[in-house]
């Protein structure tokens, strides 16, 4: 305890230092001329791909649109909630919601965890921000979807439906993510048996996930007949041992919200361990935005995941205001989101209107790398709005 205390003070000092805060309404205006590039890119894009809602990335240079169904189809319409929400500016709450309506239809889709990233950061945003009640019931709706993937015997929420030559019962670090929602949907309906589906499953992957230094393996594979676990993994880490940067980052984020949620201190020790792990690892650079891997063998000529430094300051930023580390976990989500904004945003008008450049998607098949990527933008969005609410004084919930 009194190593960790001191490791701790030691960071505190040092990005305290360093950290600056980032000018929230020349950047917010700056995000909006790039989302403007982007709604134009959408427009051209949409004419010779009529599946395609949202942007995920550049591919061969040109803008990749998805189909609803992809997991990445509801961060554009959550970046458009959260433009909404910083700006103040009606246009955006327009586009938010004909945005979101292309994703809605995700709520009954039972073939997929990834429900949380679809309809909660789309429609999720929308609720909170207008308290629609159409918004409200397509929340309940795809909760209690996402809950039928719930394997008793196991005690966790199944991932992935493919690849079934590879796993029985597959768990990514990466549902974590997804519990959000069905914490919402119990709260709107008083529902227990989403709230139990939500713990349950952070508490398994608690036991199961996680190594003795806190880093967290990608996949866990069940046998839903003894519960017991096949193997560990990964899909998209450098090996089965190392620590996947974006991983590292889904954990933290989601243990924070099991803390707000539940208000379990078990989960807020938790999510302080794991950003303990993030913070000082030796292979993490000074700006704070990590390689793909903390294990990756070429460091540091390894490429950098912005979208992991994203979500990693945005949860800082939330765990601060629970824990008694406060000013270290400010001060580091201060400095990620001050490299994020002066060193990795794209020129305005280039990179077709995405907000953040050098992501990597998976490094593995050379998929996504040193790209833009729209999850990094939405948490960047997040980060952006939670630094600003808490340098107003505001709560952040």
């Amino acid at each position: 305890m009194k190593k960790t205390g001191i490791i701790i003070a030691i960071i505190a000092g040092t990005l305290t230092s360093a950290a600056q805060n980032v000018n929230i309404p020349a950047t917010v205006k700056d995000a909006e001329a790039q989302t403007a590039v982007m709604l134009r890119e959408i427009a051209v894009a949409k004419q010779t791909d009529n599946k395609g809602v949202s942007p995920r990335t550049l591919e061969d240079g040109k803008l990749k649109l998805v189909a609803s169904r992809d997991w990445t189809s509801g961060f554009f319409p959550g970046e458009l909630w959260y433009l909404y929400e910083l700006s103040g500016n009606k246009k955006w709450e327009t586009t938010a919601r004909a945005f979101t309506a292309d994703v809605e239809q995700e709520k009954t889709n039972g073939t997929t965890h990834d429900m949380g990233f679809k309809v909660y950061c789309s429609v999720g945003n929308g609720y909170r921000l207008t308290k629609d009640p159409h918004y409200k019931n397509v929340i309940i709706q795809a909760a209690q979807t996402l809950s039928k993937r719930f394997n008793p015997v196991a005690g966790v929420l199944r991932s992935w439906d493919h690849s079934k030559n590879k796993w029985d019962f597959p768990v990514i670090i990466d549902n974590m993510m997804n519990l959000e929602l069905l914490f919402e949907a119990w709260k709107l309906t008083g529902d227990r048996h989403l709230y139990q589906v939500a713990v349950g499953h952070a508490d398994q992957t608690m036991k199961n996930h996680f190594r003795p230094d806190y880093s967290s393996y990608h996949v866990v594979d069940y046998d839903t007949v003894t519960g017991k676990i096949n193997k560990k993994t990964t899909h998209q880490g450098y090996a089965n041992e190392s620590a996947w940067a974006r991983g590292q980052s889904w954990g933290l984020y989601g243990y924070t919200i099991c803390y707000r949620e539940t208000k379990d201190a078990k989960y807020l020790k938790m999510a302080e361990n794991i950003a303990g792990f993030i913070l000082h690892h030796p292979n993490l650079p000074k700006d704070g935005v990590p390689y793909w891997d903390f294990n990756a063998p070429g460091i540091p000529d390894e490429p950098r995941d912005a979208s992991a430094a994203a979500v990693i300051a945005s949860a800082l930023y939330e765990l601060s205001t629970y824990s008694k580390h406060a000013k270290t976990y400010r001060a580091a989500a201060n400095r990620i989101l001050s490299s994020l904004t002066k060193t990795y945003r794209a020129p305005i008008g280039t990179a077709s209107g995405f907000l953040l450049l050098h992501s990597t998607g998976t490094k593995l098949t050379n998929t996504e790398v040193d790209e833009p990527l729209s999850y990094a933008d939405y948490y960047y969005l997040e980060a952006l709005l939670r630094q600003k609410r808490l340098r107003a004084g505001k709560k952040l919930f």
